[in-house]
């Protein structure tokens, strides 16, 4: 993968930008100034992210996710994995029939959702998974490959299907190694 330069970054207007922030050069990006990037966080190839995204510390955005903010915005908290094709959506048409759809028909047609992202830290969603506007995903969630997430989740719970579903408990482990992790970092 070939990524950025850290001038080139900067040159680009991000919002923030933090230490050793790798994006490929092949990631597709827009509205910058709308766009924060933590500390040692990696946007891999053929993502797409638009509109209000923040992105925490140590996270991955593996190739090919969406990450459409809009104004909502999304936000990822500290230790965010984003699996292939994941896509998540601040926005999105009313498919009832009472109004219009498609992003060429101006707002008075039209009834879309509006409402923001949060995925709290150490949450992981599977390759191909779909996240809809307005869901929180607790800290410590992992969402299984191919899951649609419609409904924030509860804390250290593991989610699949469509509609995902909590099926089992996430194990904790995580929470200490964090803090391992961070404190063998410290000495650097």
């Amino acid at each position: 993968m070939s990524y950025y330069s850290r001038k080139e970054l900067v040159g680009m207007g991000f919002k923030y930008l933090g230490r050793d922030v790798k994006v490929s050069r092949l990631a597709a990006i827009y509205d910058h100034q709308e766009i924060e990037i933590g500390d040692f966080s990696r946007i891999d190839d053929f993502c797409i992210l638009s509109g209000k995204v923040s992105i925490g510390r140590f996270c991955h955005i593996t190739p090919m996710c969406l990450l459409a903010g809009g104004h909502p915005g999304i936000q990822l908290k500290d230790f965010v994995t984003l699996a292939y094709g994941v896509k998540a959506f601040a926005q999105s048409d009313d498919y009832s029939g009472q109004s219009m759809t498609n992003s060429l028909i101006p707002k008075e047609y039209k009834q879309e959702k509006f409402a923001a992202l949060l995925f709290e830290k150490h949450v992981i969603v599977g390759a191909n998974s779909t996240v809809l506007p307005g869901v929180v995903l607790a800290e410590g969630c992992a969402i299984g490959a191919m899951t649609l997430i419609s409904k924030s989740t509860k804390a250290w719970g593991i989610y699949t299907g469509i509609p995902g579903k909590r099926v089992k408990e996430r194990y904790r482990n995580i929470q200490l190694l964090e803090k391992q992790f961070l404190q063998s970092r410290a000495d650097d």
